[in-house]
């Protein structure tokens, strides 16, 4: 099973750790962002890995150049970043005939990625995806979805300033080889997947719940507290 992984992003709002280095190899617990992603899925049985880059890629390149899993590793540059839906749509042809695993490198996430897998493996009959979902402290700036008894999404919002609740989509995705194919398909024109293609799937994802840290370092704030987090952690377990 392959993932693709978003990381492609210029992370203006953590500028000024970005001005001079990508957002996926901001240090985050003392070690590049990209560095958790690779060894996450990695030691979750992920056979192989295609990531997005655009912004700052040499560096990209050569962080990837020396990593001991560099051998499960294709990179895939984009002159003009094409959007979360135009990345898939570029990388189609690599991904279809199985399912895989979509995310946006851009968040941290500790959850455990065998058991999100086996999780979309049991889905409901008619779910053609299966979205990872958490609880956030700022609803205003994720997209919140409403479920059914099934855990199946029946409702999306995107980024609204009256959030119509805290389950958050976490942008990290088992894409079944089903919708894989019907993607190349029918969503030709889609470039935003929260926007252009979530929309038309309502009623056929399953979500995944985690209580596992999952947490975008878009902004300095949250990227601080992440890490001030994780000291903490790493002063316990080392006491």
């Amino acid at each position: 099973m392959k993932a693709l992984l978003l990381a492609g992003g210029f992370g203006k709002r953590l500028r000024p750790l970005t001005n001079n280095l990508p957002k996926c190899l901001v240090n985050v617990g003392k070690k590049p962002l990209l560095d958790y992603w690779i060894n996450h899925l990695t030691e979750s049985n992920l056979d192989s890995l295609i990531i997005n880059t655009h912004y700052l890629a040499e560096q990209v390149r050569e962080f990837v150049k020396c990593h001991p899993m560099k051998h499960k590793i294709e990179l895939v540059h984009e002159e003009v970043l094409l959007g979360t839906a135009g990345t898939l749509k570029k990388n189609i042809d690599s991904l279809i005939g199985e399912d895989c695993l979509m995310a946006h490198a851009d968040n941290f996430c500790n959850a455990d990625f065998k058991e999100f897998i086996s999780h979309h493996n049991n889905r409901p009959k008619g779910c053609l995806i299966t979205m990872m979902t958490f609880n956030t402290d700022s609803p205003e700036s994720c997209g919140i979805v409403e479920l059914d008894k099934n855990g199946v999404v029946k409702n999306f919002y995107e980024k609204e300033n009256q959030p119509r609740g805290n389950l958050a989509n976490g942008a990290i995705y088992m894409l079944s080889k089903e919708f894989l194919s019907m993607f190349k398909e029918n969503f030709n024109s889609a470039t935003d997947f929260s926007e252009d293609v979530i929309p038309g799937l309502l009623g056929k994802i399953y979500t995944y719940h985690t209580s596992a840290k999952l947490i975008d370092i878009g902004t300095l704030r949250t990227y601080h507290l992440l890490n001030n987090e994780l000291d903490s952690l790493n002063s316990i377990n080392h006491q």
